[in-house]
């Protein structure tokens, strides 16, 4: 059976632990602004529970599982990034935890 379950998640860049399928994990999630570059947006470390990187600067892109390009590294399940309205709309600032949210999923 497959579970969904939103991240807690605010627009402001930041910093928690969660346990997810009996692992427990740091995550980081900081807006990278790149104006000038035409570009920037949201982008997530992970972390193990002692803060030592798995997977630094992954963003948040919809349409797709984060972790998909990881799966050697054995993470237990997916994340995916929807917002509401238009669900393949890019998070912004402003908006992720708000209009924009971020999904563990467990697949059997």
């Amino acid at each position: 059976m497959t579970t969904v379950w939103e991240l807690p998640l605010s627009g402001t860049p930041q910093r928690f632990t969660m346990t997810l399928a009996g692992n427990t994990y740091q995550f980081l999630f900081q807006y990278r602004d790149a104006v000038a570059a035409g570009g920037g947006g949201w982008v997530l470390d992970l972390n193990d529970y002692l803060g030592n990187p798995i997977i630094c600067g992954i963003p948040l892109v919809t349409g797709a599982d984060l972790m998909a390009q990881f799966g050697y590294l054995g993470f237990p399940g997916q994340l995916w990034v929807r917002s509401d309205g238009t669900p393949d709309a890019v998070p912004t600032f402003d908006n992720l935890g708000y209009l924009s949210h971020v999904y563990y999923v467990t697949v059997p």
